[in-house]
């Protein structure tokens, strides 16, 4: 997490061309994903065929204590689930996964067999100095449950699942999934970052009693920055490859751009309020209201549920980038991983707060920011 340039920008400069070229996205892929988009049961057939394609292989593999990363986007989720996956004993999505998520065994057998290309790490399309290439971590597991949840991600729809939600043929199909990235990878802990698994955490709990939650959250000034710098980014990302609008919708990535949609949490006159906001150009109060009714509702949860309270780490990102070591041997422990003194010092190193933007709000946005946000994030140690 390393700063890109040393003029910081504010989060509201002009995007690059170069950062908003970087949401082109090939011909190929834009087939395969849409025809996987458009035809959700074929895909989930073919995964089922994927599944007894792999019995063999994933007969005795158990699933033991998967390992969560959820947080408002922003929040450092994406160095979090870097760091796991960098562990020997962790499996997690790929970039080279998608499109065929739906089919992770009979996809790595194709791959094993056609020539691999050398490849040279760049900037992912948010412009936040995080390098990627296709076997870098990263969040697929959303186009599964859109399969299979038909309105998780509609806007005026509760999008909250609990501990009573149930849906058989996801569950079998999920744990199938996950038994074979396990035997793709040769590992044996599982962990993904998701930011809508935050409507999630006691369904998943549900699913899996010894789950690991690691929940990051950001000073809701700087945040809010990071938020705003990035919708302006994906807005004309998108604008300038229409692409790259159907290909955020068929990964599951609602939180920028010209479809962004809020998380609902249960509260229709919160949504609507935000909804509204943003429909009017009011960036900053609309996101100063999504911070504060997104974290409130994570209080709520973990302080009315003593299981899930146990089950979850909060890591405060300005913590995770200043009192690096601290933190991430509390972040280890709780996921029940095992590490020495010279992978965390390692880890600590690339860890430091963003030099690539700073806030540009004036002082009465900056007040406001305060009030609203105010009063949740004092919960979480903000003052």
């Amino acid at each position: 997490m390393t700063a890109t340039t040393d003029a910081p920008r504010t989060a509201r400069s002009k995007p690059s061309d170069a950062a908003i070229d970087s949401f082109a996205v090939p011909t190929w892929m834009d087939r395969v994903g849409g025809w996987q988009y458009r035809h959700p049961r074929a895909a989930i057939k073919l995964g089922n065929f994927d599944t007894r394609m792999a019995a063999e292989a994933i007969e005795d593999i158990a699933i033991t204590a998967p390992i969560y990363v959820a947080g408002l986007a922003r929040s450092g989720t994406t160095i979090l689930l870097e760091l796991l996956a960098e562990h020997p004993t962790v499996a997690t999505h790929r970039y080279r996964d998608f499109p065929p998520v739906f089919t992770p065994w009979l996809w790595d057998r194709w791959l094993a067999r056609v020539p691999q290309n050398s490849e040279t790490a760049t900037e992912r399309a948010h412009g936040d100095g995080i390098a990627v290439t296709s076997q870098s971590p990263e969040a697929f597991e959303e186009v599964l449950w859109m399969a299979f949840f038909e309105r998780i991600h509609d806007s005026t729809h509760s999008n909250v699942l609990d501990a009573q939600t149930r849906n058989p043929e996801f569950e079998q199909f999920y744990r199938d999934h996950i038994r074979k990235l396990l035997a793709i990878r040769k590992r044996q802990r599982y962990a993904a970052k998701g930011n809508y698994n935050l409507m999630r955490l006691q369904y998943l709990q549900s699913l899996f009693s010894d789950a690991c939650f690691v929940l990051p959250i950001r000073d809701p000034v700087w945040h809010i920055a990071s938020l705003m710098k990035q919708q302006t980014l994906f807005e004309a990302g998108e604008s300038a490859h229409p692409r790259a609008l159907e290909h955020m919708r068929r990964v599951g990535h609602f939180e920028f751009g010209l479809d962004r949609r809020p998380i609902h949490t249960g509260d229709d006159d919160a949504v609507d309020h935000i909804q509204q906001l943003w429909n009017d150009g009011q960036e900053v109060e609309g996101w100063a209201h999504y911070w504060a009714m997104i974290y409130a509702d994570v209080d709520q949860r973990l302080s009315s549920d003593n299981q899930l309270s146990d089950a979850t780490l909060v890591i405060r990102y300005e913590d995770l980038c200043g009192d690096s070591k601290a933190v991430l041997e509390r972040f280890y422990a709780h996921c029940g991983l095992e590490t020495d003194p010279a992978t965390i010092e390692q880890a600590a190193s690339r860890l430091r707060l963003p030099g690539y933007y700073k806030p540009a709000f004036s002082d009465a946005e900056l007040a406001r920011i305060r009030e609203i946000t105010g009063p949740v994030a004092a919960r979480f140690g903000y003052t």
